[in-house]
């Protein structure tokens, strides 16, 4: 078996990056010149899922049968809460508002 003389393995290193390089600027070129449409396709693939993942089937019907308000998650008015301006037993200063 003959060793493969340095000027092939340089050879062959440079014709890689040079088809490396041609592949990177090819693919840039093609996102830069078609970004507003890969913004789109992405921004209505989300819309898609966050509308398809409520159940309904048109936007304009999934979105008028959202509840107005959500009683779940306002805390109930006899819950304890913080005292202000204390520092809840740590030694730094409470709270100057």
């Amino acid at each position: 078996m003959k060793i493969p003389s340095f000027n092939s393995i340089a050879n062959f290193i440079s014709i890689a990056s040079g088809v490396s390089l041609a592949g990177i600027i090819g693919v840039g070129t093609y996102v830069y010149v078609n970004k507003d449409a890969i913004i789109d396709d992405i921004k209505d693939a989300a819309v898609e899922s966050v509308i398809g993942g409520m159940g309904g089937g048109a936007a304009g019907g999934a979105l008028k049968s959202l509840p107005l308000g959500t009683p779940d998650l306002v805390p109930p008015s006899d819950q304890a809460k913080a005292p202000q301006g204390s520092s809840m037993g740590l030694p730094i200063p409470g709270s100057p508002f």
